[in-house]
């Protein structure tokens, strides 16, 4: 089991980012780790389901959704896909979908909430450039760490 986020900032402090947003938990793993990789699309996740669909050796794909919670950007195939593939976890900066389904899985799974619709499949969008949102900037290949007091990403 990874260590808690609380003890890695007690021992790491400014060394570590911490976001202020407040992601819920959706995974059956709720703590994970492991390095970067990144996505983002807006209300489309033809992106997200080839990824998620390439060899993910324990990293965490951060899916930058704008924060929107119009649509879902994952649901429990693509999910289902992350874990048959090595992925370690995913967050979401918007909205996922089949959440009971997903809580059954061994992933890690943070997003800001939930919405049935489905998204657009035109595959617009970027991969694996770096993001900011909620205070802390992600770049593919660095740390995150997250578990039920929230993510921390190296700087």
């Amino acid at each position: 089991m990874p260590k808690a986020t609380a003890d890695l900032y007690d021992e790491f402090g400014e060394d570590l980012q911490s976001t202020s947003m407040q992601f819920l938990s959706f995974g059956g793993r709720t703590a994970f780790e492991g390095p970067i990789r990144t996505v983002r699309c807006f209300e489309d996740n033809a992106l997200v389901k080839s990824t998620l669909a390439t060899p993910g050796e324990g990293a965490v794909l951060v899916i930058d959704g704008n924060g929107s919670l119009n649509t879902a950007l994952m649901g429990d195939m693509i999910a289902a896909s992350a874990v048959q593939n090595g992925w370690a976890g995913v967050v979401v900066h918007g909205a996922v979908r089949d959440s009971a389904a997903i809580a059954g899985l061994d992933l890690g799974v943070k997003a800001l909430g939930t919405n049935p619709r489905k998204s657009a499949k035109l595959g617009e969008g970027e991969v694996d450039v770096d993001l900011a949102f909620g205070g802390i900037v992600l770049r593919v290949g660095k740390h995150l760490y997250a578990d039920e007091d929230g993510i921390l990403v190296e700087r």
